[in-house]
C-alpha cells in the first residue's frame, strides 16, 4: 500500500517515468536507492544484532536488489499507476521488472522527502 502523500507532487513525480515525460523518476530513484540500503540495513543491523557483516551485508543484497523490488511493486499494483509513454506500454513497461523496482526506489525517495526518514522507515517496514 502506498501511504498518503502530503505533497502529492512528489508522489505523482515517482511514478512517471522517463519516457512519459517531466518531472519523472529517475532523480528520485536515485535518491531512494540509497535510501532503501540504508534503512534495511538499520533494519538487519538491529534484528540480528549477532549476525556478521558478511552475513548482514548478504542480506541486505536479497531484500534490494531488483526482483525483491519488482516483487514489493507488484503486490501493491504500482505497474497500474505508473505513468509510462507510449512505447513502454506497448512493450508491457508496467509489468518490466527493472521498470517496477526503479518505481519502487522512487516512491521510498518521495515518501522521505514529504515526511522525513520516520515516515520512509514506516512504508519500508510495511513493505
Amino acid at each position: 500500500m502506498i501511504p498518503d502523500f502530503n505533497n502529492p507532487q512528489l508522489l505523482e513525480q515517482a511514478l512517471r517515468h522517463r519516457s512519459a515525460g517531466k518531472p519523472h523518476n529517475e532523480r528520485l530513484e536515485f535518491l531512494g536507492d540509497s535510501i532503501l540500503g540504508f534503512i534495511i540495513s538499520i533494519l538487519l543491523y538491529q534484528m540480528y544484532p549477532k549476525s556478521s557483516e558478511g552475513d548482514l551485508t548478504h542480506a541486505r543484497s536479497l531484500l534490494v536488489r531488483e526482483s525483491c523490488l519488482a516483487e514489493i511493486a507488484r503486490e501493491n499494483r504500482i505497474g497500474d499507476l505508473l505513468k509510462l509513454g507510449a512505447g513502454e506500454m506497448k512493450t508491457g513497461g508496467q509489468r518490466r521488472d527493472s521498470i517496477l523496482a526503479d518505481a519502487v526506489e522512487a516512491i521510498i525517495a518521495a515518501s522521505y522527502l514529504d515526511a522525513g526518514l520516520e515516515g520512509c522507515l514506516q512504508l519500508v517496514e510495511q513493505w
